[in-house]
């Protein structure tokens, strides 16, 4: 089977894996950290807030059954992208809303769907930046809210896009 790869961040990434682990056509999700300059780093040195990464999940997928518009809609429709400097109440700029893109195209598909959102009045903070190394985070935070078959707090669905 073909895979194909995404990384988003939107908050805590418990409540982002949650959400896109769900996703008809998710093979294989992973919490971790990226978007900064400090190799393979701990939890606790990124919610220093000192090492430049966020918080996000790489999701693998099945380009058959999904693709990177599906994925990103389902990204937008599950947190508060409005927000800056983090997610609810957690604050910090680990938590902040970020697309990573691989490719022309999908900056492209980021940036559409943030077009479409702020032509329908709603205010973006989601940053799109360029894919950097991606570190999987220590194994306690894999699948949290299923292995403690809680719920997110910090994300919710609501649909936005048809």
């Amino acid at each position: 089977m073909k895979k194909d790869t995404a990384i988003f961040a939107s908050g805590c990434f418990w409540g982002t894996q949650y959400y896109l682990s769900k996703a008809v056509g998710v093979v294989k999700t992973q919490v971790g950290y990226t978007g900064g300059e400090l190799e393979s780093p701990t939890y606790e040195q990124v919610c220093s807030g000192k090492t430049g990464h966020v918080e996000a999940v790489k999701v693998e997928y099945d380009p058959d059954k999904t693709n990177y518009e599906n994925l990103s809609k389902l990204f937008f429709e599950t947190h508060d992208f409005s927000q800056k400097g983090g997610q609810g109440p957690d604050i910090g700029s680990q938590y902040e809303s970020v697309i990573f893109y691989a490719n022309n195209q999908e900056k492209k598909i980021a940036q559409v769907l943030i077009n479409e959102l702020e032509n329908r009045g709603m205010k973006v903070a989601t940053k799109i930046a360029p894919r950097k190394e991606f570190y999987v985070a220590e194994e306690y935070h894999q699948d949290y809210y299923l292995k403690n078959q809680q719920t997110p707090y910090c994300h919710r669905y609501r649909k936005l896009f048809s």
